[in-house]
């Protein structure tokens, strides 16, 4: 069923000490252990390809700028992203691990959302660097100093984790009348839902925060892309503006599904959201968008190939 619906009060509560993740039940075993091993190659392709872009950035001072600077942030926060609820999926699907403490779900939740909005601050901050760098080219060493870009940063991680913070003494509050939580992870539906505590006010004080992180960022992002995409059409060379568009729109896509999938599952109340619906639109942002990250921003870029190769240059003749 897509919806759980409970009729008991608080007063049938029973002391829940550990969730079980139902994560896909409808799928055949046999499909099951193959998404499992799916899953593990896009998780180690993801964190394989962000740590690379990390360590590049550390080693090659031509990419040591604000654009790489960001960029190896993002990198760095999609590895503990997808490792949040990664690693529980795979575990659950290989092995059929799926009980989970009441500590480590509330932990899961805590850093999915936080990390969550850490992404989305941060991706405003790189739109607004690439705007700069495009429609003021002239002005840009002087507006992204490396003071500036530091601020920015440390803002961006400071805001999605302290402004989260209340969700662990309201999770930490609730009482719960059963331990089946129909997800790969503990999102907030399927939490709330085994909840016997009221949890309007959680619901109501989560969506006006996550709808203004995710929309705020969102019309911020677009309004500097909107200003890129004015400026590369008025390129005097077509090579330059098929590039710059090239790089826009896969930037756009990968940003359409983090947005996309977001809004579709947080910016509405928990009746309103199929759970089934859930799991599924949660791959997205949860596996997909970043495993697809260092490709779009990173791993087609020459300088980065370039910086590769390097590299691997550097440790053959070492070898």
């Amino acid at each position: 069923q897509d919806e759980l619906e409970f009729s008991m009060g608080p007063e049938n509560a029973t002391a829940v000490t550990e969730f079980i993740l139902e994560g896909f039940p409808e799928l055949d075993p046999r499909l099951q252990v193959f998404f499992s091993w799916l899953l593990l190659l896009m998780y180690l392709t993801t964190v394989m390809g962000n740590a690379t872009i990390i360590f590049l950035v550390c080693v090659d001072h031509h990419l040591q700028t604000p654009m790489y600077l960001f960029i190896s942030n993002l990198a760095f926060l999609e590895i503990w992203f997808t490792s949040s609820t990664s690693i529980k999926l795979f575990v659950m699907l290989s092995s059929g691990q799926n009980t989970l403490s009441l500590s480590s779900c509330f932990a899961q939740n805590y850093f999915y959302f936080a990390l969550g909005c850490t992404e989305f601050i941060l991706l405003a901050v790189m739109s607004f660097d690439r705007y700069v760098a495009i429609c003021q080219p002239l002005l840009y060493a002087a507006i992204m100093k490396p003071q500036l870009c530091v601020h920015l940063l440390v803002a961006a991680w400071l805001l999605g984790f302290a402004l989260l913070s209340y969700r662990l003494l309201f999770l930490s509050e609730l009482s719960f009348c059963g331990s089946k939580i129909p997800h790969f992870f503990c999102d907030n539906s399927p939490l709330f839902k085994l909840s016997c505590s009221d949890t309007s006010l959680l619901w109501k004080i989560d969506s006006v925060f996550i709808s203004c992180v995710l929309l705020g960022s969102l019309c911020l992002t677009l309004a500097f892309y909107i200003c890129i995409l004015f400026c590369v059409l008025h390129l005097p060379a077509a090579s330059g503006r098929k590039k710059a568009l090239t790089a826009c729109s896969s930037h756009l896509i990968t940003l359409s599904i983090a947005y996309g999938s977001c809004i579709a599952l947080y910016t509405r109340r928990a009746e309103d959201v199929s759970l089934r619906t859930n799991r599924i639109v949660a791959l997205l942002n949860t596996v997909l968008y970043p495993f697809l990250n260092p490709f779009i921003y990173s791993l087609r870029n020459k300088s980065v190939i370039l910086a590769l190769s390097k590299s691997i240059a550097r440790v053959r003749t070492k070898l």
